[in-house]
């Protein structure tokens, strides 16, 4: 009922294999549709880490860190405690963090508890959010590597 067409063929035909000079070689790559998105890596609430965490993905905390967090979308949950840096393209603090917050954009819910410096391009505050540290607005805050402006000794002028 159902034949296979030659026009969809993908293999050569035999008089093409003595033409073809890149025989051998790796086929390109496919270039379909891209691969969905995987879900976020949620840490439950039972859930207590001793250590970093690195990712280029998401991470929906919902339980204790203690240690650095990086990751693209990060979510500290209502009930979560994060302690240590916090870095991610898009930071949502629900819950608690005690170290820096670094991020392109960077939202405090209402039930948010801050402590420490918070590096943004962007910030948002919700009324009822608990803040305690400075805020700092920088063009790239992920950029690790920024350069420290010179200082003096007392007296002196800075170097240059």
């Amino acid at each position: 009922m159902f034949s296979k067409s030659k026009i969809n063929d993908p293999g050569p035909k035999a008089a093409d294999k003595d033409k073809n000079a890149d025989a051998g070689k790796t086929p390109p790559a496919k270039t379909g549709a891209p691969t969905a998105k995987p879900p976020a890596s949620v840490l439950s609430a039972d859930l207590l880490i001793t250590g970093n965490i690195k990712t280029t993905g998401d991470v929906n905390v919902e339980g204790q860190v203690e240690g650095d967090v990086r990751a693209h979308l990060l979510t500290v949950g209502e009930g979560a405690t994060v302690k240590g840096e916090v870095m991610a393209d898009d930071v949502v603090v629900n819950g608690r963090v005690v170290g820096r917050v670094r991020g392109l954009k960077v939202r405090l819910t209402s039930t948010a508890r801050v402590e420490g410096d918070i590096i943004h391009k962007t910030i948002a505050i919700e009324s009822g959010a608990h803040f305690e540290g400075s805020v700092q607005r920088q063009d790239d805050p992920l950029a690790t590597g920024a350069k420290k402006m010179p200082t003096a000794a007392p007296g002196e002028a800075p170097k240059s």
